[in-house]
């Protein structure tokens, strides 16, 4: 990586400064074209969904260390941070590392449908990203399974016209620094885009949370000429993260920021690339043809797979090493024609994925050292290794993935002022498999239709409303199903059992929203309502060990209102504001079928870790008196939630504030943030078991933190 640096800054005394103005652009503009929710440049007034677009002056200004900065933004969206670009999510759903969202590269999704990981984002470099948009709620019928919760489009950065150079740096007093560069330039016909960041965290506040990240990012666009184009990208990028885990309540409320373990991690390498030629038929029609590949390799020794029980033998526990590596080839097409009949616009497309992946995970005999406390009510001052099992594994199975689909979407003006959308998808997942355990193999298939059905009606050029029907798919990840079940097989002396049965989870959205854009653009305002219910959702019991069963729930809904506000006075001010209250229940969910257990079905009990509200509100500050200089403060607040799944333990959720700062003096930036200005004493994410001896897992927040950063911006204009 150091190498691309080096290269990157022998670009740099050939390219001239350019003085870059930090009010280009605003935040948020609801007349913004959007790609993400019709798959084809559309404006909000056309969108029947709620669709909300980071812009690129909102991710340059934010100055993040990691994603969840800028994704927390998002009216109705918690990014919950886990440490180190870690991470899970909250998007009409609790929060939760099931396979609820699709997360988008410039319009691909970064893993095949089968091999979701809520970690996945980890591998975006934020120096490359030009957008986000975040669409909300399900869009299974336009980009398939998963898509259900939400979908993130990371957009990247394209070639410049006009040579470019960036470097930068940043640091916070916790031992985190990283190096960013980029350079790009037009020459004839031939543009490119090569981006590269090397991050490094060590002895932090939080022990044995070290961790390191490389990611470089290159574009090439070749302009074969005015009609047709050749584009193509890669990503290549290494990470290796200590992985510190949670600590208890009494570490937590003390603010003993201790991980009880220094040997778990995990460490990922992934490889990126695609080739895209678009060609222009017409002003009417146009088309694209895509070809990917994928590399990826997940090893992990993680702390959330250490199990141990306070009542059981407190003395002892187990845990894992597993490694996960798969790779895709696969190709999208699309077509977009428009008719002059009621201003129609049809897409239509089909996509291939061949993903052979190999998983394998095998047993760590721990010893548990314990605090000093009541027998039952003991907690772990820390574990070590006892002896390695390679040879006792909890999984261990190879797969071919298979996914087809083939999908359409017709937007048309029937009316003056109204714009009907319909869309509808197939999708076939078929899995290969050979289970290594069980001695079985065999072949499984999941597929589904859905569909959706939107009108946008806008009266006035100030004002529109949509209502929108949606279906979400998601089938089971094949990390569930060929794992043993708890307390079977490794070395329970038990034979292993595994969840072939588990069902594909479906959803039913109802939806209705509206925008408003008043003085003069001045004010902005947006809204959606709305409703989905969802059965056989793939749901986790926390078990006394730590350990955790899947379940599909009969029966579960969602309901919430969402709410974004941006006014902007005058141009020394912006004010923007968003957030959701929103309720998540078990309508028919059965916790145990043992008829001893006092409680067997969750029916209207509210799921754990489900915020009933949550917001982010930032003020920012451009000085008329003082050119070039910014300056914002911005509330993040995340409501109580319940803990556990029957509803008797509480986190009371946080209320936190972030400055941050920035100056531009020619080429040069200079910025600082300071994030949780008040020091609190909160968790980005707390959660136990449904037993009286279980302990609540607290994912500790960082203290008061300072990042400074320095930053040359170069282009040269001819």
């Amino acid at each position: 990586m150091k190498n691309i640096f080096l290269a990157l800054l022998f670009v740099s005394p050939f390219l001239n400064a350019q003085k870059i103005n930090v009010k280009d652009t605003t935040s948020v503009e609801l007349e913004t074209l959007f790609v993400t929710a019709n798959r084809t440049a559309s404006l909000r007034r056309e969108t029947p969904v709620a669709i909300s677009k980071l812009t690129a002056k909102t991710i340059d200004e934010t100055k993040a260390v990691s994603l969840f900065e800028i994704v927390n933004k998002t009216p109705g969206v918690v990014m919950v941070n886990l440490g180190n670009e870690q991470h899970m999510m909250a998007i009409r759903q609790p929060m939760t590392t099931n396979a609820y969202y699709l997360y988008l590269e410039d319009g691909l999704p970064i893993r095949p449908l089968g091999i979701f990981n809520h970690n996945a984002l980890l591998e975006i470099n934020t120096f490359n990203l030009q957008s986000i948009e975040v669409v909300k709620g399900p869009v299974s019928s336009i980009y398939g399974p998963e898509a259900v919760g939400g979908t993130l489009n990371l957009i990247s950065q394209k070639p410049s016209f006009y040579p470019e150079f960036k470097f930068g740096i940043q640091a916070n007093q916790w031992g985190y620094h990283r190096i960013q560069a980029a350079v790009g330039a037009t020459v004839g016909k031939i543009g490119f885009h090569i981006t590269g960041i090397s991050s490094i965290q060590e002895n932090s506040w939080m022990t044995y949370s070290d961790y390191s990240k490389d990611n470089l990012n290159i574009r090439v666009d070749y302009n074969i000429n005015d009609n047709t184009r050749l584009i193509s990208s890669t990503m290549i990028g290494k990470y290796f993260s200590d992985m510190s885990g949670g600590v208890n309540e009494d570490d937590f409320r003390h603010r003993n920021y201790k991980s009880n373990s220094d040997f778990t991690y995990r460490k990922s390498e992934a490889l990126r690339t695609r080739l895209t030629l678009e060609h222009d038929w017409n002003a009417h029609a146009s088309s694209y043809f895509t070809m990917y590949h994928r590399d990826n390799k997940l090893g992990q020794n993680p702390s959330y797979g250490i199990r141990w029980s306070a009542t059981k033998n407190p003395t002892s526990a187990t845990g894992e090493v597993n490694s996960n590596n798969f790779k895709s080839y696969g190709a999208v097409g699309q077509h977009t024609q428009k008719f002059d009949f009621w201003n129609t616009t049809m897409v239509s497309g089909a996509s291939y994925d061949f993903s052979p992946v190999n998983y394998w995970s095998y047993l760590l005999r721990l010893k548990a050292n314990l605090n000093p406390g009541n027998p039952g009510q003991q907690t772990v001052n820390n574990y070590e290794i006892i002896a390695e099992h390679p040879e006792v594994k909890l999984a261990n199975y190879t797969a071919n993935i298979y996914n087809t689909a083939v999908f359409e979407q017709i937007s048309f003006t029937p009316f003056k002022n109204t714009i009907g959308t319909i869309g509808a998808r197939y999708d076939a997942m078929k899995i290969d498999y050979e289970n290594s355990l069980d001695h079985s193999s065999g072949s499984k298939t999941y597929d589904k239709f859905t569909f959706k059905a939107g009108i946008n009606y806008n009266p006035i050029k100030t004002a529109g409303f949509y209502i929108n029907y949606s279906q979400g798919f998601s089938p089971p990840n094949i990390t569930s199903i060929f794992r043993a079940k708890s307390g079977t097989g490794g070395n329970t002396g038990v034979a292993a059992e595994f969840y072939y049965n588990l069902k594909p989870a479906t959803f039913e959205n109802y939806e209705v929203g509206g925008w408003v854009n008043l003085i003069k653009n001045k004010l902005n305002f947006d809204y959606a309502f709305y409703y989905m219910d969802g059965k056989n959702e793939l749901l986790n019991v926390r078990l006394l060990d730590n350990s955790t069963d899947y379940r599909s729930a009969g029966e579960t809904d969602h309901k919430g209102i969402e709410l974004g506000f941006n006014y902007k006075p005058e141009n020394q001010w912006n004010i923007r504001m968003g957030g959701t209250v929103a309720k998540h229940r078990y309508i028919d969910f059965l916790l145990s079928d043992n008829t001893a257990d006092i409680l067997q079905n969750l029916k209207g009990y509210e799921m754990p870790q489900a915020p009933r509200w949550s917001g982010n509100t930032e003020i920012s500050y451009y000085p008329n008196w003082f050119p070039n200089f910014r300056a914002a403060i911005e509330w993040q607040a995340v409501g109580s939630y319940y803990q556990d799944q029957i509803n008797t333990a509480k986190y009371e959720g946080y209320n936190i504030f972030n400055a941050r700062v920035g100056y531009t003096y020619k080429n040069i930036e200079f910025y600082g943030n300071v994030m949780n200005v008040t020091d609190k004493l909160y968790a980005h994410n707390s959660g136990r078991g449904n037993s009286t001896n279980s302990q609540t897992n607290y994912i500790a927040a960082a203290p008061r933190t300072f990042l400074m950063g320095l930053q040359y911006n170069f282009c040269l204009k001819k």
